[in-house]
This record gives structure tokens, sequence and C-alpha cells, in this order.
């Protein structure tokens, strides 16, 4: 059961990197060397307490679906959205906004795992967890471009 976490410094207000994270045309962006796009649930805009997105994307050269759930949900401070179906065990994946004097400290926290028992196990030392942090971290820089060329704008 890996937990990733990854924090980041934003120059940006709370609130903009709290929209920004949650952003269906954002995360589309910054997934896109996975090909990643949202087919069902809420496809486009900002999605919000209880409800639910389906991505595809290519992962490995395997076309995957995934359909989470936002479960938790404070603005600006906190949003959690949790797998409901796909190729992982479990996922639990928290998004915390921290505001700070310049700006927002996001912290990521993303808690798996992976499916097939100890096979998986195998896997997550292998790749799979380094993978999985490397596609945070990417996603999360993109993230922050975003917010902080809002606040140029």
């Amino acid at each position: 059961m890996p937990i990733i976490q990854t924090d980041m410094f934003i120059y940006a207000p709370r609130e903009i990197c709290f929209d920004v994270a949650r952003d269906i045309e954002i995360h589309t962006e910054s997934t896109s060397k996975t090909f990643e796009r949202a087919i069902a649930g809420v496809t486009n805009g900002l999605i919000g307490l209880n409800e639910t997105v389906t991505w595809e994307a290519i992962h490995f050269g395997i076309k995957q679906k995934l359909t989470v759930r936002i479960t938790e949900f404070e603005f600006p401070v906190r949003f959690v959205d949790e797998m409901e179906k796909g190729a992982f065990k479990r996922f639990y994946h928290s998004h915390e906004f921290i505001e700070k004097a310049n700006g927002t400290l996001m912290v990521d926290t993303f808690d798996y795992t992976s499916p097939l028992g100890w096979i998986g196990k195998i896997a997550d030392r292998l790749f799979l967890e380094r993978y999985m942090k490397d596609f945070l971290i990417t996603r999360n820089r993109y993230i922050k471009k975003i917010a902080e060329e809002r606040v140029k704008n």
C-alpha cells in the first residue's frame, strides 16, 4: 500500500489553485502524454462534491478506464477523490491547499493498493510507485503553471 505525497508551492491564491486542480479540461491537458480524456460523469468544467468522472487513458500501452467520485470537499481547503471502478484495488487521493504569505502550498497525497496481491506489491516496488509519483508531479507542475498564469493575467 504505497502512499505518495508531493508538496508544491504555487505563487497564487489557494482559491485559484483549488479550482485549477479540479478543472476537468486542465486535468485533460496535464495528462496529454497518456491521452487521458473524460468520457462520462462530469466531462468539463469544475467537478464538485459527490460528482463522478470516468477517465479513459493509455498506461503501459493499455487503454484503461477509471471512475472516481469526489467524496470530501471543503472549498478552498481540501478535496478528495476516491476510485469507484478501475485498475487499482482502491485509491484515496487528497488535495490540500494551505494558504501561505506569497501563495499556496499544495499537498497531494495518493494512497493506493495495487490489484493482484503479491504480484501487485512486486509491481509497486519495480515500477508502479515511481510511475505514479512521476505522473502526479507532472500533473502538479501543470497546475502550478496554469494557476500562476491566471494571477499574471
